[in-house]
Protein backbone atom coordinates (compact mmCIF):
# COMPACT_ATOMS: atom_id res chain seq x y z
CA UNK A 1 0.00 0.00 0.00
CA UNK A 2 1.07 3.26 -0.88
CA UNK A 3 0.86 5.75 1.28
CA UNK A 4 0.98 9.58 1.29
CA UNK A 5 2.10 12.63 4.07
CA UNK A 6 -0.55 15.28 3.97
CA UNK A 7 0.81 18.42 6.60
CA UNK A 8 -1.74 21.27 7.49
CA UNK A 9 -0.12 24.89 8.80
CA UNK A 10 -1.09 28.07 9.42
CA UNK A 11 -3.40 30.38 11.73
CA UNK A 12 -6.34 28.49 13.16
CA UNK A 13 -10.06 29.00 12.37
CA UNK A 14 -12.85 27.21 11.76
CA UNK A 15 -13.49 24.03 9.65
CA UNK A 16 -9.89 23.54 8.74
CA UNK A 17 -9.96 19.53 9.31
CA UNK A 18 -13.87 19.49 7.72
CA UNK A 19 -12.40 20.90 4.64
CA UNK A 20 -9.57 18.90 4.07
CA UNK A 21 -11.35 15.38 5.22
CA UNK A 22 -14.26 16.16 3.41
CA UNK A 23 -11.92 16.74 0.09
CA UNK A 24 -10.49 13.67 0.81
CA UNK A 25 -13.47 11.49 1.58
CA UNK A 26 -14.59 12.70 -1.67
CA UNK A 27 -11.92 11.90 -3.80
CA UNK A 28 -12.34 8.42 -1.94
CA UNK A 29 -8.62 8.69 0.25
CA UNK A 30 -8.64 6.86 3.82
CA UNK A 31 -7.19 8.14 5.87
CA UNK A 32 -5.26 5.71 8.47
CA UNK A 33 -3.80 8.34 11.55
CA UNK A 34 -4.29 12.08 11.62
CA UNK A 35 -2.92 14.39 14.59
CA UNK A 36 -3.10 17.85 15.41
CA UNK A 37 -2.61 20.56 17.72
CA UNK A 38 -2.99 24.24 18.28
CA UNK A 39 -0.11 26.31 19.58
CA UNK A 40 -1.20 30.24 20.75
CA UNK A 41 -3.34 30.18 17.83
CA UNK A 42 -1.81 28.53 15.38
CA UNK A 43 -2.68 25.14 13.82
CA UNK A 44 -0.76 21.74 12.81
CA UNK A 45 -2.21 18.61 11.25
CA UNK A 46 -0.32 16.04 9.76
CA UNK A 47 -2.31 13.20 8.35
CA UNK A 48 -1.31 9.20 6.71
CA UNK A 49 -3.69 8.86 3.55
CA UNK A 50 -3.97 6.02 1.35
CA UNK A 51 -5.15 7.09 -1.94
CA UNK A 52 -5.26 3.49 -3.60
CA UNK A 53 -8.97 4.28 -4.73
CA UNK A 54 -8.52 7.68 -5.50
CA UNK A 55 -9.53 8.24 -9.38
CA UNK A 56 -7.47 11.33 -9.84
CA UNK A 57 -3.91 11.81 -10.25
CA UNK A 58 -1.56 12.84 -6.79
CA UNK A 59 -0.55 15.69 -8.79
CA UNK A 60 -3.74 16.85 -9.02
CA UNK A 61 -5.10 15.79 -5.71
CA UNK A 62 -1.79 17.68 -4.27
CA UNK A 63 -2.92 21.29 -6.55
CA UNK A 64 -6.49 20.76 -5.35
CA UNK A 65 -5.50 20.24 -1.95
CA UNK A 66 -3.15 23.56 -2.11
CA UNK A 67 -5.90 25.43 -3.51
CA UNK A 68 -8.24 24.84 -0.49
CA UNK A 69 -5.51 25.89 1.51
CA UNK A 70 -5.16 28.80 0.03
CA UNK A 71 -9.00 29.52 0.05
CA UNK A 72 -8.99 28.79 4.29
CA UNK A 73 -5.70 30.84 4.54
CA UNK A 74 -3.16 27.44 5.69
CA UNK A 75 -0.46 25.83 4.00
CA UNK A 76 -1.30 22.28 2.71
CA UNK A 77 1.59 19.62 1.49
CA UNK A 78 1.12 16.35 0.21
CA UNK A 79 3.99 13.84 -0.54
CA UNK A 80 4.62 10.41 -0.83
CA UNK A 81 5.82 8.88 2.50
CA UNK A 82 9.18 7.71 1.42
CA UNK A 83 9.88 11.51 0.33
CA UNK A 84 8.86 12.48 3.73
CA UNK A 85 10.72 10.20 5.69
CA UNK A 86 14.22 10.82 3.05
CA UNK A 87 13.53 14.57 3.99
CA UNK A 88 13.01 13.94 7.91
CA UNK A 89 15.74 11.47 8.20
CA UNK A 90 18.25 12.02 11.18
Amino acid sequence: MKKYIITVVGKDSVGIIAKVCTYLSENHANILDISQTIVQGYFNMMMIVDPSACEKPMETISDELEQIGDSIGVKIHLQHEDIFNMMHRI
